[in-house]
């Protein structure tokens, strides 16, 4: 094990690795991405400390610092944190277009094999953040994908108020995607068969989840508003 670094040096240094070897916009990619998780990890990783390294870390944050969490604490701590990462930050709280969804997939899993490399982390510890990454490079950029094209479906919904529906044939809720076939889509609770272009039942995976606003109308239901797909 070398001497500990802190989070924010780790990160650091695989930037200065990667640099010689990447194009300057792969290079961007990667600041990028890298960027987005310090800021994810300074921002909710402090969630999972135990009861001595919370109030280490919240003296930090309450004197000022802001990156206290990257700035106290080891990368051994980076890896537990990429499934919220990818599967919550990088959906729910950026507004990230396709390149750099999947790159922070790529990149993610390029920093877990550096730091089993660098004995920062065990080899496996890197399998499982390497897997997930894996995933989240091939699943966020077509959920963001699906995302659009449920959109596209929405505003050309036919124009349906809350009030004139029932209770029954309305729903408002993030929802699971329950069944896909081509052409068409069902979320959980019964709702659907919701017509879709082929190409969105083919990209859509059973168990994403989406906030929907839908409505049935003449036995048939419409979406009406779309959140982000995530899976």
């Amino acid at each position: 094990m070398p001497d500990m670094a802190t989070i924010d040096q780790a990160l650091d240094a695989f930037l200065r690795d990667q640099r010689a070897r990447l194009s300057d916009r792969t290079y961007r990619n990667y600041e990028d991405a890298i960027r987005l998780l310090r800021d994810s990890l300074n921002s909710y990783a402090y969630s999972s400390l135990d009861a001595r390294d919370a109030k280490r870390w919240q003296k930090a944050f309450d004197a000022g610092d802001e990156e206290a969490f990257c700035h106290q604490f080891g990368p051994e701590e980076i890896p537990p944190h990429l499934g919220e990462f990818l599967g919550y930050f990088m959906v729910r709280k950026v507004i990230a277009g396709q390149e750099l969804l999947k790159a922070a997939g790529t990149v993610t899993g390029k920093l877990a094999r550096w730091l089993e490399q660098q004995a920062y982390i065990a080899s496996d510890a890197a399998e499982i953040a390497v897997d997930r990454a894996r995933d989240s490079a091939r699943e966020l950029p077509a959920a963001g994908r699906l995302t659009d094209l449920l959109v596209e479906i929405a505003l050309k919904a036919p124009d349906i108020d809350v009030d004139d529906v029932g209770e029954e044939d309305w729903v408002e809720d993030q929802l699971m995607i329950d069944r896909v076939e081509p052409g068409k889509i069902w979320f959980e609770g019964g709702i659907g068969p919701i017509a879709v272009p082929k190409r969105a039942s083919e990209i859509a995976q059973e168990g994403w989840m989406v906030f929907i606003i839908a409505a049935r109308r003449n036995a048939r239901w419409h979406l009406l508003e779309v959140g982000t797909v995530y899976p």
